[in-house]
């Protein structure tokens, strides 16, 4: 949190040096007024498709390709006045991520040291079964706009990071069934803990589209899990941006 904090404030500390340049003229002064009133995307929606990279292939066979997640964001956008097609973005919001799994559990609940995972193929299981993470976090951008007069229009591209404090992790299972595949009753059943998953998360963001509509890529730079308790797992998300406002 505190390495987000001096990004921010670094970010900040340049928007304040480019604030302090000459006045400019009267008509450059209100272009730069009308880039401030921008849309300048400060509500972000995203979709992915979820992957946990550096899995060993144990548990990688049994991930299902349909594993997705989503993100809100609320995001505070400032142009850089010396250059308003460029522009600091941060804010706050919500990642969730569930990795969908076929044949397997996972013991999110267990007392053991390590993380187990538990290989279904011949023995009862449930027909759905996912691991779901929730985080609280604080994304950085730095954006570049083509047209930031009309940025409804304009093509975009945005590099970042994001730092999280874990909310939630739990497992959830539907409809178990015999080893055979047969259902044997209809029954949800859901474990909470978040022992083995680490409580902090950095990612680093990368964005481009035009519009409205940008396609972007996470990638967690630390762990899934905590150090000892499981493999070194990094989540990548592949999506859909949708921003406005």
């Amino acid at each position: 949190m505190k390495k987000l904090l001096l990004i921010v404030i670094a970010f900040a500390s340049i928007s304040a040096a480019s604030a302090q340049k000459a006045t400019p003229s009267p008509k450059k002064k209100k272009n730069f007024d009308a880039v401030m009133n921008r849309a300048g995307d400060h509500i972000m929606l995203q979709l992915s498709s979820d992957h946990w990279m550096g899995a060993p292939d144990s548990v990688n066979n049994h991930i299902k390709s349909l594993s997705r997640g989503s993100n809100i964001y609320v995001m505070m956008n400032k142009p850089f006045k010396g250059n308003p097609h460029i522009s600091a973005a941060f804010g706050i919001g919500v990642s969730t991520s569930a990795i969908f799994f076929k044949n397997m559990a996972v013991g999110v609940t267990s007392l053991t040291s390590y993380l187990p995972f538990y290989n279904q193929d011949t023995t009862a299981h449930f027909k759905k079964y996912k691991l779901n993470t929730s985080f609280l976090e604080i994304p950085v951008e730095l954006r570049y706009s083509s047209d930031p007069l009309n940025d409804n229009k304009s093509f975009k591209v945005a590099l970042g990071v994001k730092v999280g404090t874990l909310l939630n992790a739990h497992t959830k299972a539907k409809t178990p069934l015999d080893k055979n595949g047969t259902a044997t009753n209809a029954y949800t059943e859901k474990e909470t803990s978040k022992r083995f998953i680490n409580s902090t998360r950095l990612m680093a963001t990368a964005r481009i589209g035009y519009g409205h509509y940008s396609l972007f890529g996470s990638y967690q730079i630390n762990s899934v899990f905590k150090t000892g308790t499981a493999a070194d797992v990094k989540l990548l998300q592949v999506g859909l941006t949708i921003s406005g406002l």
